[in-house]
Order: C-alpha cells, then sequence, then structure tokens
C-alpha cells in the first residue's frame, strides 16, 4: 500500500465500489515521517483518497481485505457484502417475475388402446383387435382390406384363401394386415415396427389374442434400417411371398421408398406388393421386375397391388372367362324365355 498527500492513493481490493475519507490520524500511525506535520485547515487543500478497485493485479485475500478495512475504522460488512450489479439486477428481475423462466413441460398422458378393428376374413374372423386412440397409427380401412385380399386371392389362382407362403407387413403398427394374412392362410408373417409402446401395448396382445403370436416375427426397427440390412434380419432366403406397405401419408416419399423395396432382396420373381397410398400421389406402373395389376380408389385412399406377368395375364383370363359366364347365363334366360 502506498501513502500520499494531496498528490497520493492508497489502491487495495475490495467489491466494485469506491469511497473517500480522511484517516488522519491512522495516517500518522501508518507514516511515522508525518508527525508533526500541522495538519490546519490552509495546509488540508485535498483529503487524502483510499480508492478501492478489483481491477489490481494482485488480488487480496478476504480476510486481509477485512483486516485493512477495520484497520482505518470502517465496517468490512458495509464493503465486502455488498452484492454485484449483476446479482443485484437478477434478485429484482425474479421479484418483479420479469427474468428468463424456464417452462417445466407437463408430463404426457398415457397412450390409450380401444377395439375398433377387427379380422375381415379366415380362420380368425370377427375377432377384434386393439388399436391405440391418438392418431399416431392409422390402421387400415376394413373395406380398403377386404378389397386388397380379394385381389390378391383371385391373382394367385385361389379365391377362397391365400396360396400359402411367408408374408411381410412393413409399418405394421397394430398388425391388422398380417394378422388378416395368417387369418387365410399364411404360414408365417414378419412384422416391422419401430413404436416399441405399440410393439408391447398393441401389436404383442393382438397376435396373442388371436393365437397367431407362434407364427409371427415382430422387429422393431424403422422400416429404412431394415430395408438395408434385410439380409442381417432374414438371412439368405430373405424374399418374401406377400409384402404390404401400408406406411403414414406424412412423413413417406413414396418414389423413394418403392425404389428402395424393389432393390431390395425382400422381392422375389413371384411377390405380390400390396401399397397403400394417398390421393394425388403417382404410382410406377412397374417395381422393379413385378408389373401393377390393380389399382382402386376408396376415397381419399388408393390401393397399388404389384405381381409377377404371369398374375396380369392369369388375371385377365379370369376377368375373359367370368364375362363369357355371364353372358351364356343371359342366353340361357333369353332361350327359356322364348
Amino acid at each position: 500500500m502506498a501513502v500520499q498527500s494531496s498528490h497520493t492513493a492508497f489502491s487495495f481490493l475490495s467489491p466494485l465500489r469506491s469511497h473517500s475519507i480522511v484517516p488522519e490520524t491512522s495516517l500518522l500511525s501508518f507514516n511515522p515521517s508525518l508527525v508533526g506535520y500541522p495538519f490546519t485547515a490552509t495546509n488540508r487543500r485535498r483529503p487524502f483518497i483510499i480508492t478501492v478497485s478489483s481491477k489490481s493485479k494482485n488480488e487480496l485475500s478476504v480476510d486481509k481485505k477485512r483486516q485493512l478495512l477495520e484497520q482505518y475504522g470502517l465496517n468490512p460488512d458495509e464493503f465486502l457484502s455488498e452484492p454485484s450489479p449483476k446479482t443485484k439486477k437478477r434478485r429484482e428481475q425474479s421479484k418483479s417475475g420479469t427474468g428468463k423462466q424456464v417452462l417445466v413441460e407437463e408430463p404426457k398422458p398415457p397412450r390409450e388402446t380401444h377395439k375398433l378393428l377387427q379380422v375381415v376374413g379366415g380362420t380368425a374372423r370377427r375377432k377384434k383387435l386393439l388399436s391405440p386412440k391418438s392418431m399416431d397409427v392409422r390402421p387400415m380401412m376394413e373395406v380398403v382390406k377386404a378389397a386388397a385380399f380379394g385381389i390378391l386371392q383371385a391373382a394367385g389362382g385361389c379365391p377362397a384363401s391365400l396360396r400359402p407362403g411367408r408374408w411381410l407387413d412393413l409399418y405394421s403398427g397394430t398388425g391388422s394386415v398380417g394378422i388378416e394374412a395368417i387369418s387365410r392362410g399364411c404360414s408365417e408373417v414378419h412384422f416391422v415396427e419401430m413404436d416399441p409402446w405399440v410393439v408391447s401395448d398393441v401389436l404383442r396382445p393382438n397376435l396373442e389374442w388371436t393365437g397367431f403370436l407362434d407364427a409371427s416375427v415382430i422387429h422393431t426397427v424403422r422400416v429404412e434400417s431394415f430395408l438395408e440390412r434385410a439380409e442381417h434380419f432374414l438371412g439368405e432366403d430373405g424374399s418374401f411371398d406377400y409384402i404390404s406397405v401400408t406406411p403414414p401419408y406424412a412423413v413417406v416419399d413414396y418414389s423413394i421408398l418403392m425404389d428402395q423395396i424393389s432393390k431390395s432382396s425382400i422381392v422375389g420373381e413371384n411377390t405380390f406388393i400390396l401399397v397403400e397410398y394417398p390421393f394425388r400421389t403417382d404410382m410406377l406402373d412397374s417395381c422393379g421386375c413385378l408389373v401393377k395389376i390393380s389399382d382402386r380408389r376408396f376415397g381419399r385412399t388408393h390401393l397399388a397391388i404389384y405381381g409377377p406377368k404371369w398374375a396380369l395375364k392369369k388375371k385377365y383370363v379370369e376377368k375373359t372367362k367370368r364375362k363369357q359366364e355371364k353372358l351364356d347365363l343371359l342366353r340361357e334366360v333369353e332361350i327359356s324365355a322364348s
């Protein structure tokens, strides 16, 4: 510390505040060389100054600051307990409510299910299925599902049931499409659903309720990842006889998705692919080696079915045959009427 007369200042560290005092006795006791100097009003033109600053390079400890303040007859608590401007501002904001408020998110309500779906045909016909009450999962409408399986059964040459085979249910959700497939004759179904809650609280209970859990394989993974790593999930023989694609409309680019499916090992030469897509979506006439054998509209929902070329020819033959049978029946009616 340095002590000077009218041209000298005392400097030490303290919180961001400055005070000016005139400690005559302390000055004399501190500097004996000034004893005997006549302090008068005329001689004391300027008071001695103690400058408090926090910008000093040699920072003092709190105890040294208290000792130094007590030495000059000052109350250390008045200086050392003074909050900083930032602290003052923060306290004022918290009192007035103008500061930043942390929003606490309310816990989401538990997801609930209801039984509005049912199996349309086959061995599990009219059995009720669980589905989420929310709009996170959008099951296929029953009228669309009935029409889709009717087309597949006719294309496969067995109108009463599906040809035995393996089914892959992409974006399975409730599992209603895959369960319908087992009910109508499929031997095995692979379900691909990324939502763990849907799998544990909807899909698996539906399989247990219908008795089809042993004929099912569940893959809790994203569809894109499943298609990229199909060999890892399925092994060498990864092709399926049937594939259903019922994605959420808003989050899927159909051109990219169908291109990825066509290049995947899950598609074989005799595979049938069932695709549900929204209004004003352009679907190609082929998917890899498969051709479009049907494209129907149900309100805002469209249904496209791809299959092998022989199924298209067979469909044409069956259609011609039915038309011929109707003509023969009309002729018989006309003959009997005459």
